[in-house]
């Protein structure tokens, strides 16, 4: 299986979806997106003021157009193996996209090379967030997995329109309206892997604030699709949410 993996020179401390600070971050809207370096904590001193600055200033941001610079192929990369499986897991609406968090004794995760980096959450973007040109896909999902030093690895997969997708289904199904609300007792048991493009074995940004740095992204080539019903559905709890690509500032799209 081929993917894209766009790599990051700049390391920095995991934040975005799964967050651990003590006071509540500043509200943020995709309406928002140019002014997200400048959002105010007001409880804060400077420079803690300002913690979404990165989205500001930061030069190794995500998304990128895939097909504007020049894919690197000459490099030896490492095999991708996704060990999802099974699993019980709670269906949150984040206030920003439709999230589904992995169960607390779940072992899945995304083998690269020989390390599993334990698969965390999982969420939707309409429309897709990386494009290929002039290329943007109805939608993307993305497999969000922490090591236990922080470091973050994002599997992307491009969403088609096409077959509808089972798994799709029980997701929209058991997900709240409300923002903000988690649905931790459906007992509903997904099979992660059929959330992948079949044929795949079993350092950048976050797209979202506070647009931590650091982060290294699969991008595969291949898509999973879902019907046009289903995405008018997933419409329904939210639509462009989607991040604007931004500058590839040096870094390299490296390819198999």
């Amino acid at each position: 299986m081929r993917t894209k993996i766009l790599t990051s020179l700049v390391s920095m401390a995991f934040a975005g979806y799964v967050t651990v600070a003590v006071s509540a971050p500043p509200h943020w809207s995709y309406e928002e997106e140019p002014y997200w370096g400048a959002l105010e904590d007001a409880t804060q001193p400077v420079p803690l003021r300002y913690p979404y600055a990165e989205c500001g200033i930061g030069k190794h941001q995500s998304p990128v157009d895939l097909a504007d610079e020049k894919i690197v192929k000459t490099r030896p990369l490492n095999k991708l193996a996704a060990q999802y499986g099974t699993d019980t897991p709670s269906f949150i609406n984040t206030g920003h996209a439709i999230q589904v968090n992995t169960s607390r004794n779940f072992t899945g995760g995304l083998k690269v090379g020989k390390e599993l980096l334990p698969l965390i959450q999982l969420h939707f973007h309409e429309p897709s967030e990386h494009v290929f040109g002039d290329k943007k896909f109805p939608a993307e999902l993305h497999f969000v997995h922490v090591n236990k030093d922080g470091r973050i690895a994002v599997l992307a997969v491009t969403i088609d329109i096409g077959k509808e997708n089972a798994v799709f289904q029980t997701i929209l199904d058991n997900m709240p309206y409300g923002s903000g609300e988690e649905n931790s007792t459906a007992g509903v048991s997904l099979k992660l892997e059929k959330l992948l493009p079949s044929g795949v074995s079993t350092g950048n940004s976050l797209t979202t604030p506070p647009c931590s740095e650091g982060v290294q992204w699969y991008i595969l080539t291949k898509s999973i699709t879902i019907s046009a019903a289903q995405l008018e559905h997933m419409k329904t709890f939210y639509s462009n949410n989607a991040r604007s690509t931004q500058d590839l500032n040096e870094r390299s799209i490296l390819s198999n």
